[in-house]
Parts: C-alpha cells; structure tokens; sequence
C-alpha cells in the first residue's frame, strides 16, 4: 500500500520540487528597482546572496537563488502562444524564443532549444535521490529548472522551466526596448 502512496509523489518529484509564486504579469515594473536588469548586456553578472534578496521578488529568489520550483500548472507563462523571447527574470538576459516553446504535460513552459549555447548554462543535479541536468541563466547563474531528453525533434530536448524566472516580450515590444537600449548607449 505504501508504495501506490510513494509512487505519484515520486513521479511529481520527477520534474521538480514545488512552491508558488503569484506572478501575473510579465516584464513589470519589478525590474525598474533591478540594476543588473538588461535585455542587452551579456556581462556576466555575480552579485552576493544579500545583494540578491534586496533587488528580487521573494517569489523570484527563492527559484533563482535557491533552486526551488514553483507549483506545476501555476505559471501564466505555461499557455501563452505569442511570438516573442523569454528572458531571465533576475537579469535580463535572452533565454528561449517562442518558437521553441511547445506543450510538453509537465506543468511548467517547455522549450526544444535555447537562443544560443551561451544563453544558459547546463550541470549535473543529483539531488532528492535523482539524475538529472540543471539548467541555469548564462549570465548571472539563476537557477531556471532542467532539460530532460525526452522533448520533440530537432534537439529532443526539454528544456522544463519555471515561469517565475521568465519574463516575455512580444515580439514587437522586444524590438522596440531593444532600439530603445541601443540609442542610450
């Protein structure tokens, strides 16, 4: 009896631990009060724990900061079918394109492929008696979730994200921040 109990926690265990997070908007004015937030710098950004808990949603810190994993399903992210890039909610930087972005049944926004090789950064993960591959931002090393092989062609890859560490912009929106941060510097 007590292994019909253990094994659907096992399986959920599987994709990611869980907390909530109540995000209901994406590139919001949280980031005016981020100083390392930019869609265009790819400056490797490493600031300490204290300096992280003082600019990030507690939501966003404890994902980020300390590896943890917001409720499956819980994320608006999960559905959204614009076309436009994800970035990374600590800092900015360009993560996935929707184009990558497909229904995988697993809770949380799945991608087939990064931006580019740099965009994120893949390690070993061996916790809660599990194998699997962490993935974290490229730039200031945020914990976003894990890659599994068992996603659609061309990479068989999925990339299983939690959407409190995502921010989106529409197409169209992310070129116009884009020009707009270019004819500042």
């Amino acid at each position: 009896m007590k292994i019909f109990l253990f094994l659907p926690l096992a399986l959920c265990m599987q994709f990611c631990s869980y907390s909530q997070h109540n995000k209901t908007s994406t590139m919001d004015s949280t980031n005016k009060n981020n100083p390392v937030y930019s869609t265009t710098d790819t400056n490797k950004v490493n600031l300490s724990e204290e300096e992280w808990k003082k600019i990030l949603s507690p939501e966003v810190y404890q994902v980020a900061r300390q590896k943890g994993t917001e409720r499956p399903w819980s994320s608006p992210l999960e559905h959204i079918k614009d076309k436009g890039t994800y970035y990374c909610a600590v800092c900015g930087n360009g993560l996935f394109v929707s184009d990558t972005k497909f229904e995988s049944g697993c809770g949380w926004p799945s991608f087939y492929q990064p931006v580019s090789k740099s965009s994120i950064i893949s390690t070993p993960d061996n916790t809660h008696g599990m194998k699997r591959t962490e993935v974290m931002c490229g730039r200031c090393k945020s914990h976003l979730g894990h890659v599994f092989e068992d996603g659609p062609p061309p990479t068989g890859l999925r990339y299983c994200i939690n959407g409190v560490v995502l921010d989106f912009q529409k197409a169209k929106q992310a070129e116009a921040g884009y020009n707009k941060d270019q004819e500042k510097q």
